[in-house]
């Protein structure tokens, strides 16, 4: 009777375990945050070998020299936001900010729409999976234009990456991505940009070597459409950058992301 008792509670146990999580109810490590699960395309996957160096105890002049004004580099162990961290988690970010109005952007190159909505509507409405067949203007997601003010109990917690660059000043910008999202190719100033919670695939060509793209289309898109085709010597750098690690970008480096589920993710721009 007790072997029975026995075997049955360790089927419930393995039962639960390979159950697929409910959106939201992530484990405690994903802060509450949906995982790739079912739904979610095929095509978002990890690279099979990151072409982007990585590095942990960087100091400030070897940055300048090797990486600042020529390529990108992972950066590791530089800061610790454990603490900005438990407050990204789904429930805390709720509890503190669910009737805050963000501003929403479309996914799209070069003509970016604004839609403002309570942040709580964003979360457990609009951040699900990428729908492969979308457009970049039908697709929308939270990056940048947040309310310093509103936002500032969180953001005095989080600790940017050490290194600047003469003469620029660091603006930050948050934001939250459902699986399979992601910004298609474009580019701007240097920054940095660190993963809080999840996995964030990221493509990179130079500023000379401009990438096949279509302006209106996903990067999911253009991974499932263009990629494939591509000849080696035309494949960007890329890498999966993930929580607790940060990307520098160079200036005007073109860049695409794919978010491999849900991400939470912060950017400091260098201007």
């Amino acid at each position: 009777m007790a072997t029975g008792l026995r075997r049955r509670l360790l089927l419930l146990v393995l039962w639960t375990l390979a159950a697929p999580a409910r959106p939201g109810s992530g484990k405690a490590g994903d802060g509450g945050w949906q995982r790739c699960g079912p739904g979610v395309p095929a095509a978002v996957a990890e690279e099979q070998r990151c072409t982007v160096e990585r590095r942990a105890d960087l100091s400030y002049a070897e940055f300048v020299q090797h990486y600042a004004f020529s390529r990108p580099v992972v950066l590791q162990g530089l800061t610790d936001n454990s603490k900005f961290r438990a407050l990204c988690s789904r429930q805390r970010l709720l509890a503190s900010f669910g009737d805050s109005v963000v501003r929403l952007s479309t996914a799209n190159t070069y003509s970016y729409q604004k839609v403002d909505l309570p942040f709580r509507e964003y979360v457990e409405q609009l951040l699900h999976p990428q729908d492969p067949t979308s457009l970049g203007n039908d697709t929308l997601y939270f990056f940048g234009d947040n309310n310093f003010t509103e936002w500032a109990s969180l953001f005095r917690h989080y600790s940017p990456p050490p290194f600047r660059l003469l003469g620029t000043t660091p603006a930050y910008s948050f934001g939250i991505a459902g699986a399979g999202s992601g910004v298609p190719f474009h580019w701007h100033g240097p920054g940095f940009s660190e993963v809080i919670y999840g996995h964030k695939r990221w493509f990179l060509y130079p500023p000379e070597k401009t990438p096949e793209f279509h302006p209106n289309k996903t990067t999911l898109a253009w991974f499932r459409d263009t990629y494939p085709a591509l000849e080696p010597s035309a494949r960007p750098l890329e890498c999966t950058i993930q929580a607790g690690e940060v990307l520098y970008f160079p200036d005007r480096w073109w860049h695409a992301t794919l978010n491999l589920d849900t991400s939470v993710f912060i950017s400091t721009f260098l201007s």
